[in-house]
């Protein structure tokens, strides 16, 4: 005991320990963007675009699919880095909360 007759030399309701306070880098909690959309729509966009213009031979219009997808999903990441999996969930929930 300490001369205020507490344990150790903390404050009252100060519930730290000592030592266990470690520092998470930024990057952990960032979403993972390619070319600043979300990787997972990333994939699906050039996907999409590649079938199009290699597989239908269709290469302008494989190009436009590609620039516009690309280009909304950046706008859309800028405002809100998470907007894909927000955006899921709101068309799988979209029925429950109807009025």
């Amino acid at each position: 005991m300490n001369g205020n007759g507490h344990i150790g030399g903390g404050h009252i309701g100060d519930s730290r320990v000592p030592g266990s306070e470690v520092p998470i880098h930024g990057s952990l909690g960032a979403p993972i963007l390619l070319g600043g959309e979300p990787r997972g729509l990333a994939i699906v966009n050039g996907t999409l675009a590649a079938a199009i213009g290699l597989g239908l031979q269709q290469w302008i219009a494989g190009l436009v699919i590609w620039a516009l997808g690309h280009s909304i999903a950046v706008f859309a990441a800028r405002r809100d880095p998470a907007f894909a999996p927000v955006l899921i969930r709101h068309l799988r929930q979209r029925s429950y909360f109807a009025c």
